[in-house]
């Protein structure tokens, strides 16, 4: 699975996910899962595109690690598991964290493992930072034990979700944590009106990856229709929830040329991903959006922002 992308059951880490990479459904594993139209993600062409989402949101996970700290000591964390670690900023960020720990980045495209293993390497955290390639859910039981297991955006990828979470269950060690990043609120970019079009394109666009995630759950191996209630997921797997908290990421108007470099991918990927789906009208203003010549190019605007929010669940073993 892949903390930040989208895709099937070969798993990593990414932070987005889907026809639209910036999606709050994020980054998901790392492994080839076909859009809805069939065609193959290269999650290694993508690894920069994932290293720079992770980055815009590196503040949130800083949040979102700082408070597991309060739900298990760091001084208790000796292993950790960021399952669907992508190009392991995320990775990187837990292993600051939680400094007695060994962290494992888990993945299934060697290209991010590498990045992940350069990154932990620049950082100077290469001596308590592994990777591990593994293809999910087949490979679980290749993970080891840990005190603390990460999957961000990674779970909704496996078809069965709650024998995933009954297989991480496993892998705990008493009183252990699980924090899932799954759900939140959709990326936005774009005022309601923006000039040209129709007003609302983001909304429309936002229904449109809700029809492909449906479809993408559907077509998983072994995929198991059940609602989006992690604290009875959580239970059931036999942990006990420790609670569930959001993080925004919040890069207001005028962005930085990174954020509007992503903003740009974001688009693209939707135009490419999504665009079929779509009306004219709105497949054309995408076209605007994306021409580098229109003065309502994304390279031009000056509403431009960056607005999502993560939602991370956690459970405790007891």
């Amino acid at each position: 699975m892949t903390q930040h992308r989208e895709p099937h059951a070969r798993h990593g880490h990414g932070h987005q996910d889907g026809p639209a990479s910036g999606h709050a459904h994020g980054p998901g594993p790392s492994h080839s899962h076909a859009h809805g139209d069939g065609a193959e993600l290269d999650w290694g062409r993508l690894a920069p595109l994932l290293e720079r989402q992770a980055e815009v949101a590196g503040t949130a996970y800083r949040e979102a690690a700082a408070w597991i700290g309060t739900l298990v000591p760091a001084s208790g964390v000796r292993r950790l598991l960021d399952v669907g670690s992508g190009p392991g900023v995320v990775t990187a960020l837990l292993a600051e964290a939680f400094p007695y720990a060994e962290a494992v980045a888990v993945d299934a495209t060697p290209e991010l493992l590498e990045r992940a293993r350069g990154r932990a390497e620049a950082q100077g955290l290469g001596a308590r930072v592994s990777t591990l390639r593994a293809e999910l859910p087949g490979e679980l039981g290749t993970l080891g034990e840990a005190d603390l297991l990460w999957a961000g955006n990674s779970l909704h990828h496996i078809g069965d979700q709650g024998a995933a979470l009954a297989g991480f269950a496993e892998l705990l060690r008493p009183g252990g944590l699980v924090a899932l990043v799954e759900g939140g609120l959709p990326l936005r970019h774009l005022p309601r009106d923006i000039g040209t079009g129709r007003p609302g394109l983001e909304a429309r666009i936002d229904a449109e990856h809700a029809g492909w995630f449906a479809r993408m759950r559907a077509e998983l191996p072994g995929a198991t229709a059940e609602p989006d209630d992690w604290r009875a997921l959580f239970t059931a797997a036999g942990l006990t929830p420790a609670g569930t908290r959001t993080f925004l990421v919040d890069v207001p108007a005028p962005v930085p040329q990174v954020v509007r470099e992503l903003a740009v991918s974001h688009f693209e990927r939707l135009r490419e991903g999504l665009g079929d789906h779509l009306d004219a009208e709105d497949r054309a203003t995408l076209d605007r959006l994306l021409d580098p010549a229109d003065a309502h190019s994304l390279l031009r605007r000056t509403d431009l922002f960056h607005l999502t929010a993560h939602t991370v669940h956690t459970a405790r073993k007891g």
